[in-house]
């Protein structure tokens, strides 16, 4: 029971990983306008966006190369100082000198944002969030969760399917032996019932 529990885990995780790398992958292809994958690692966005989601933001840009972000919209934006990555909502607009200049706010907090947002610190703006497989991600990217996910589990299916083939072998062998007994058997069948028959020729000869 605790093997196929282990196994359901496993390719779980697997799935999981496995779609979270193809799209950190697709992420990174150096395509203009392509989506970005950040795993938000505060409560700030509560309840929209669950500490430990994992977020899906695109740049919006119009054929001017302006970017299209309007107030309500939820951005992930980078700041200058720290490299801090952070999304937030967009509370007010502002424009200084043609350039527009973006006060934020989590959901969650009381106030805005005290810093302004250029647009060329804005990653982009929200497609979608995936609920606590950040967590997930984040773990799995340290030596312990990486062992725990990924590695033990896969001993484990591995061990056990070693069990099964070399059964199987056994299984074979001893189908291979009961085959050769049997052979032997109609073998020495054979020689008893060639001496009977040659026993009454030499009776009958008498």
């Amino acid at each position: 029971m605790l093997k196929k529990i282990l196994k359901i885990g496993y390719y779980v995780c697997l799935a999981f990983l496995g779609i979270i790398t193809i799209l950190l992958l697709m992420s990174v292809l150096p395509i203009t306008g392509n989506f970005k994958l950040k795993i938000v690692l505060s409560g700030s966005m509560e309840p929209i966006i669950k500490t430990g989601s994992i977020v899906v933001v695109k740049p919006l840009s119009t054929s001017s190369g302006q970017a299209d972000y309007k107030i309500g919209d939820i951005i992930t934006f980078q700041t200058a100082i720290n490299k801090e990555l952070i999304t937030h909502r967009i509370y007010d607009i502002k424009v200084v000198g043609n350039e527009p200049r973006y006060i934020t706010k989590g959901d969650a907090n009381n106030a805005p944002d005290q810093r302004e947002i250029l647009q060329r610190e804005i990653i982009g703006k929200l497609l979608f969030s995936i609920p606590y497989l950040g967590y997930v991600v984040d773990f799995a990217q340290k030596p312990l969760g990486f062992s725990l996910i990924v590695i033990l589990p896969a001993i484990a299916i591995v061990s056990d399917e070693v069990k099964k083939i070399w059964k199987e072998i056994i299984k074979l062998k001893n189908k291979k032996k009961d085959n050769e007994q049997d052979k032997e058997i109609k073998e020495l069948k054979k020689e008893v019932e060639d001496l009977n028959n040659e026993i009454k020729k030499k009776n009958e000869k008498e």
